[in-house]
């Protein structure tokens, strides 16, 4: 698909989206620093094409599962900022009640359902989703995404595996960024080359340009159109990079600074879009001055309405834990 295909309303909503992908979690980087944000946090810099490509190309009434590395999934399909951000507090104002925090993002108004904090744990529910929405007879397509690390887990080949035998609509979308943590993919892979695995389970597999919003536009448009008119699954490699650490936590000792920027130099998929905008006039200094600004006040709005955000209530801590702790438990039973 070339720009004019996509038009230029449609490009610059991508851009806009991208940015604040971007600035959200350089956001959340500092709030994290300040101790605002606690817990896990994995960045998404450096991968913004990938959830705004496919999300742009998906349909309200499919179901997306995402990773732990979810915040641009969430916010491009739908979710408000604001809403994200406060769950990375812990408020009772976030998306999952300030109950999952950073790995667990779910709305079930965008059929959002994670944010999943174990690797390859969004597979078998995709599978799940993809075989209920088939007995139900709903047409539509379930999405689920998932790095490089994540094929090496025993259910991504049981997922594709019961996928491919029952013919199920489900879009598998590998965000193959080269590094499981911190393990590059030739170190954990006796191949490689990932796009050879779906063949085994009769999947049809194509590699995309992570790093090029159009390209993932493109192929996740038309791999979901062929699932949802019952082709069965299909596997879209999409390769990528992020530009931060594996996360917060994460020392980043297993590649080199200069690997970092050449990626940074060379692909930046914001940086990358923009020069094609502006080389087709679609763009100037003015308009994205405009949307820095616009998304900075979205962002801004994120961060007050987290702050602003109330703690759950000491009486709620229970509410909707399904196991009582193991001393209340030994109570009871004591006092029978």
């Amino acid at each position: 698909m070339s720009l004019d295909d996509l038009g230029r309303e449609k490009a610059l909503g991508f851009l806009r989206q991208m940015v604040l992908v971007r600035r959200f979690e350089e956001k959340s980087a500092e709030l994290y620093s300040q101790q605002k944000i606690r817990g896990f946090l994995h960045l998404y810099i450096g991968e913004e094409a990938v959830a705004v490509g496919a999300m742009n190309a998906l349909k309200a009434e499919d179901n997306v599962l995402a990773t732990y590395r979810e915040h641009g999934h969430a916010i491009v399909r739908g979710m408000a900022p604001g809403a994200v951000m406060a769950e990375m507090y812990g408020k009772v104002s976030g998306c999952s009640k300030g109950r999952g925090g950073s790995m667990h993002l779910f709305c079930a108004e965008q059929r959002f359902y994670g944010g999943h904090a174990i690797v390859g744990g969004g597979l078998p529910v995709a599978v799940g989703l993809a075989l209920a929405d088939r007995m139900k007879g709903r047409e539509a397509v379930t999405a689920c995404f998932f790095g490089d690390g994540a094929t090496d887990e025993g259910e991504f080949h049981e997922a594709l595996n019961m996928a491919g035998l029952w013919k199920l609509p489900v879009l598998f979308l590998c965000e193959n960024n080269l590094y499981a943590m911190g393990t590059k993919l030739e170190r954990h892979e006796a191949d490689p080359e990932i796009i050879h695995r779906p063949a085994a389970y009769g999947i049809p597999a194509e590699r995309v340009d992570g790093m090029d919003v159009v390209a993932v536009e493109r192929a996740v448009r038309y791999a979901a159109d062929l699932v949802r008119e019952g082709g069965g699954p299909r596997f879209l490699e999409l390769m990528t990079y992020r530009f931060r650490a594996h996360s917060m936590y994460d020392a980043e000792l297993y590649r080199t600074k200069e690997e970092v920027q050449r990626w940074k130099a060379e692909r930046d998929p914001i940086e990358g879009f923009e020069a094609r905008l502006r080389e087709a006039g679609w763009l100037d200094d003015a308009a994205r001055a405009e949307i820095e600004r616009d998304v900075a006040g979205q962002v801004e709005e994120a961060v007050r309405f987290a702050e602003d955000g109330e703690w759950e209530a000491l009486e709620d801590l229970e509410k909707d834990v399904y196991a009582k702790p193991v001393g209340a438990m030994l109570e009871e039973g004591g006092a029978r």
